[in-house]
């Protein structure tokens, strides 16, 4: 029965706390008394009376039904009970100060994560400097970078696996939305002893009898749709070989000779040996980069990057 009775005790003691019948400020004034063991120079610290520290001190006690402190002419010490008690008050206010900071800095996208989707990320390209800004401005936000595929990025973006992906072409997609970020110029790639690749352009009819090399993942897909449209109505279309090959292996593939690519300028810039970039004197234009996310997306950092991308393209 007694035990019963104790239980029971250790139940309403457990419940009062979590409920919230324990003022934050009594384990304060707690942590000041266990640090001073001084009633009056805690008081002093808080900026409080001593009665208010000492009836508030008394009142947990009682809630909690233990001594916390033994208090005699000399002075005030810990009890075994209350520096136990004490050590996990203040492991927890360090959680919870923690916890604040935490939410206060994942609010003003200071904290917290992105999981972005690149179609390729080159040393020095639009999206290798802005994704480097942007940790430099916000180190506390951690980048999840994963390529793959337009088609794959629009999916992961409505399951919500990506909060951000960037993609060639203008996207036009009812429930996401979407923006044009930056610009870059069509390129040819070819080897470097193709008869070719000593000129200063090429019209898109000099490549209508060549092999197109395109890779499956990346801009692979809208490299090959671009290769078909420019085609259609004004000559067959080209041989398009498609590859299940990193970046880096498509050169060499160019270099030795196997066929020709599409690239943008900006990724010309890397080491490319025996490969040469002309520009397409007759492509109607640039080709376009967009960012697309979800309009339920309301993350502070997705809208710091994008405010950061926006800036950066402004010429």
């Amino acid at each position: 029965m007694r035990r019963q009775r104790n239980k029971r005790q250790d139940v309403v003691s457990r419940d009062a706390v979590v409920g919230g019948r324990i003022p934050m400020i009594a384990l304060v004034q707690t942590l000041a008394v266990a640090e001073y063991l001084s009633f009056h120079r805690a008081a002093l610290a808080l900026g409080t009376s001593q009665s208010s520290v000492s009836a508030r001190i008394k009142a947990l006690e009682t809630d909690l039904g233990i001594t916390l402190f033994d208090r005699n002419t000399r002075g005030v010490r810990l009890t075994e009970a209350g520096r136990r008690f004490v050590d996990q008050v203040d492991d927890a206010m360090g959680i919870l100060d923690r916890a604040v900071k935490t939410a206060g800095m994942q609010a003003r996208g200071e904290a917290g994560a992105l999981h972005i989707g690149v179609h390729a990320l080159t040393p020095d390209c639009f999206l290798d400097r802005l994704l480097g800004r942007f940790r430099s401005t916000r180190p506390g936000v951690l980048l999840h970078i994963t390529e793959g595929t337009a088609r794959e990025a629009l999916l992961m973006v409505r399951e919500s696996r990506l909060d951000l992906a960037f993609m060639a072409c203008t996207q036009e997609i009812p429930d996401l939305q979407s923006r044009v970020i930056w610009r870059d110029r069509l390129m040819v790639a070819l080897s470097a002893g193709h008869p070719l690749a000593a000129r200063q352009d090429v019209e898109w009819r000099q490549l209508a009898q060549e092999t197109f090399l395109v890779r499956h993942g990346g801009t692979g897909p809208q490299v090959h749709d671009l290769i078909v449209a420019r085609s259609a109505g004004k000559w067959l279309t080209p041989t398009i070989q498609r590859a299940d090959v990193e970046r880096t292996t498509l050169m060499s593939m160019i270099a030795a000779g196997h066929g020709i690519s599409l690239f943008v300028e900006e990724g010309t810039t890397e080491n490319t040996a025996n490969v040469a970039f002309l520009p397409i004197r007759d492509e109607p234009g640039t080709i376009a980069f967009s960012a697309v996310w979800s309009p339920q997306n309301r993350d502070p950092s997705l809208v710091e990057l994008l405010a950061l991308a926006s800036k950066m393209s402004t010429p």
